[in-house]
Order: structure tokens, then sequence, then C-alpha cells
């Protein structure tokens, strides 16, 4: 039996640690069949080889990767390594967690790649994925291109930025399934730390003075709230409109752009991942094949099953 959204954001606001207003809300059966067919969504195809996956690498001592989970740096990270073929670590920091990141290297922040066999540790999500395409210990080298510097697929990113920081951020923190989301604590840190649009950071967080001390905490719960139990309809229409454009940009279902798999795809792929978490999404053939294929490759599920 289908839960409707009402029922469904009272139902998890209590698991995110706020309370959901109950608006006028649709079935989600009504959103996923109110959109373009894939069918209808399809673009050109064009036959394009697969990335071919290297042999399993294993170290002795497997190297371990810090990320959230809902992070797009942290997903760029463990594409690269999926794609690559090497067994690793992954350890999900809770995201109110401050000391473990801390302690490794000084400052909250993930991804954080580390390696025993060379007590090596570092940071920032490109410099890591270097790292591990250069050095032969971790297969073939140079095996992801560079980054193409294509405008219309950044244009289009940040085109999307509000749209999706709408639709996601609440769901996050709602489902209360991601590993850095698991208490409390760690959905609260995260509300406090992310505004929803039209607000911006500033105005969100403060600034740390007497003047602009911030939103209070209760106000942004009441927010997150409210966005979760919003009737995400039109929101939806709009992004399955965007992603048709998006369609048309892509070069096959395996590699966003001419040449083979990239720090194109690692970027963009990374991005993509959490619309899946957003119910009702139609997704054109090729894009859909695209986010499908990669998933497979790099060993990164997508959050299809548990979209809200």
């Amino acid at each position: 039996m289908k839960v409707s959204l009402v029922s469904l954001a009272a139902l998890l606001g209590v698991a995110a640690g706020f309370s959901a207003a109950p608006p006028n809300v649709v079935n989600t059966r009504s959103v996923a069949t109110t959109g373009l067919t894939s069918v209808q969504l399809s673009s050109t195809q064009v036959d394009a080889a697969p990335f071919a996956k290297p042999p399993r690498v294993v170290r002795e001592q497997l190297p371990t990767v810090y990320v959230y989970d809902h992070c797009p740096f942290c997903v760029r990270v463990r594409l690269a390594m999926g794609v690559k073929n090497v067994k690793h670590l992954i350890h999900f920091l809770a995201n109110d967690d401050i000391a473990s990141p801390t302690a490794l290297v000084g400052k909250k922040i993930a991804p954080i790649f580390e390696l025993p066999e060379d007590n090596f540790v570092m940071g920032e999500s490109l410099d890591i994925i270097a790292k591990i395409d250069t050095d032969p210990r971790f297969g073939p080298t140079n095996q992801i291109l560079p980054a193409s510097g294509r405008k219309d697929i950044k244009a289009w990113q940040k085109s999307v930025q509000t749209l999706l920081r709408t639709l996601q951020r609440p769901r996050y923190v709602a489902t209360g399934l991601l590993p850095e989301f698991q208490q409390i604590d760690g959905r609260h840190a995260f509300i406090k730390n992310h505004q929803l649009p039209p607000y911006e950071k500033p105005e969100w967080k403060g600034d740390g003075t007497q003047e602009n001390p911030g939103m209070d905490m209760d106000v942004k719960l009441k927010l997150y709230a409210e966005a979760m139990a919003a009737d995400p309809t039109p929101l939806v229409e709009d992004l399955n409109a965007r992603l048709v454009e998006l369609d048309d940009m892509l070069y096959s279902e395996h590699y966003c752009s001419e040449g083979g798999f990239s720090l194109d795809d690692v970027d963009l792929w990374a991005r993509l991942r959490s619309i899946t978490i957003v119910s009702g999404v139609q997704w054109p053939t090729k894009l859909r094949s695209y986010m499908d294929n990669l998933s497979a490759l790099g060993d990164v599920p997508l959050y299809d099953e548990m979209a809200l």
C-alpha cells in the first residue's frame, strides 16, 4: 500500500527531530505518473564502449576513506576507487563528529583518504583521486581522463542548484537511513549548517557576532519540516524538464563527454546521485542508463529504494 507524503512527512519529521506540518500533498503514485515517460524523453544514443575495469587491487593494508554518504565530494572518491577496482574500507562519519576528522587532518572535512602502509593521510577529493590514479600500487595509472572544461554541464549544474537544495536537503535527514544521520545530533548538525532556499548561508548560520547570530534552531527545524511536507509536484516537474536538457548534453550512457571516462563523470555522477533520493523523478532513458551503469561500475549504490 502506498503511503501519502503527508503521513510520511509526519513520520519522518519525528525521525529527523522536527515536527512536520500537514499541508495539501499528492500521493507518490500520482507524482510518478504525471511526468513524461522514459521513451518520450529518450535522446540520440551514441554507440560508445564502456570503461574497461582493471583487475582487482587488494593491498595487504587496505586504504580507508572517511566520508558522508550524501556528500558529492565524498562520492567522487568512492566512484573513482570503484572504477579503478581498488578494494578499500569506508568509514562513514557521523555528521556531528568533529573529533575524528580533526584528529586526522586538523579540521572537520570529508572526504579523507588514509593509506596505513605509508602512514599517510590527505583530504580534498580531486587530490585523492590524483593520488590513486598516478600510484601504480593501485593498478594501471592515468585511467581517469582529465576534466574537459565543458561549460554547458557546469552551467546546467549551477542552474539547478536552488531546485536541488530544496528537494534533497530535507530528504537527506528525513529518511533516517543515511549513516551520518543515524542519530538526532547528526541530523541537527546538518540542519544547523545547511540553509534551505531562499535563505543564504550568512543569514542561516550567522557570523558569530552578536549582531548576526544566525537563525534560531527551532526556526530551522520548522523550515525543514515545511519543506519536507510541501507538495513536491511543481519542483519535481521542473526537475524532470531540466533532466531532459542534461540528457541532450550527455555523450553516451557510459560517459558524459566524448573520449572516455573522465573527471567530468566523477563530478557529474556524484552530484546526480543525490537526485535519486527524490521520489517521482522521471529519468530520460540515456541519463538513467548512465546513472545505473556508473553505479555498477563504481560500486556506489543509488538511493532509489529509499526515495521520498
